[in-house]
């Protein structure tokens, strides 16, 4: 059957039909439709386990819509959501598959309070339904460096991010309510963006945190911020604009893909997510980080392959609540 997303008939599908939403998730798995054990990969064959379900109000039984298999290595249960973001959340993959494509497909994020409205969950069920999903979103180590190449041009940018005091209502509320955190964009005009929560803009931290990012032939820009003071030693060159275009040798150098990017991610946490706190932003930029470097794709294409990313992964609420 697939997992295809390329229109809001398919989300509602999967809404009102648990059990294929289940099976377009094992597919995605397991394309191959060979089901492997996610506790051991022992190698024996898997067989499914078949369950019932009791109606309270009617007494009917019925054929359960949650597929269970048993290792015969391990001898251990699992479902399509073992060991994966959704492993013990009690919400229909249905419910996930829709906020999966509302975060993917909205690009300035989507705030857990609309998705509690909408899909009918608490609110804490939907905080941490978004936080598993941005788990997946974090993307492994870049398989190359930004901006490989003589011509590559890659944009150095730092700003400040986290929201309005007003905006943060929390009971808990700090002394830190309000107070902006420092982050450095790294962007390649022909490729990805790498966003890093950084604890200050200093020249050492901000120097010593591109150099193993950006390939060392690539042109960097920046604004005339000091701290980038010196980079043309460790790359093929350095050019400093003054917020505005800057014609050098036929080339046109600006940082706007960067100015661009931060405008989207403070437009996001300022009206979408109204305050972000330094303990989670590092899962709110790998959320614009995969939107950005996915553009190219459609949104249906984008969340197929956040889904693809959620096995391995798995998120404890203690882990975040504490």
């Amino acid at each position: 059957m697939g997992m295809n997303l390329d229109s809001i008939t398919d989300l509602a599908r999967f809404l009102t039909d648990e059990a294929a939403a289940q099976q377009a998730l094992a597919d995605l798995r397991w394309p191959n439709g060979a089901v492997v054990c996610p506790l051991c990969d022992g190698g024996k064959p898997v067989y499914e386990v078949k369950y019932v379900r009791r109606d309270a109000r009617t007494g009917e039984v019925k054929p359960s819509v949650r597929k269970q298999w048993k290792c015969g290595a391990c001898r251990k249960k699992f479902s399509v959501t073992t060991g994966s973001i959704f492993e013990g959340a009690h919400i229909p993959v249905g419910k996930w598959i829709y906020a999966i494509y509302m975060m993917c497909s909205s690009k300035k994020g989507v705030s857990a309070n609309q998705l509690s409205r909408q899909l009918d969950i608490t609110y804490k069920s939907a905080w941490f339904m978004c936080h598993r999903v941005r788990e997946a979103m974090l993307q492994e180590p870049l398989a190359g460096m930004l901006g490989s190449g003589p011509d590559a041009i890659v944009e150095l940018d730092e700003t400040y991010v986290g929201g309005k005091k007003k905006n943060n209502r929390h009971r808990n509320r700090t002394h830190k309510a309000g107070q902006k955190a420092a982050v450095m964009t790294l962007i390649d005009r022909e490729g990805d963006v790498k966003t890093v929560h950084v604890p200050n803009v200093r020249k050492g931290t901000l120097q010593e945190l591109a150099r193993p990012i950006v390939d060392q032939s690539a042109n960097i820009v920046t604004d005339a911020h000091l701290s980038y003071t010196g980079l043309d030693q460790h790359f093929h060159s350095h050019h400093t604009v003054d917020h505005s275009q800057t014609y050098v040798r036929g080339i046109i150098f600006h940082t706007n893909f960067a100015e661009s990017y931060h405008s989207l991610l403070k437009r996001g946490i300022i009206g979408t997510f109204h305050h972000v706190s330094d303990k989670h932003l590092h899962r709110y930029l790998a959320e614009f980080d995969r939107r950005w470097n996915t553009r190219k794709a459609t949104d249906g294409e984008r969340a197929v392959d956040v889904f693809k990313s959620a096995p391995g992964k798995r998120l404890r609420y203690a882990e975040i609540a504490a």
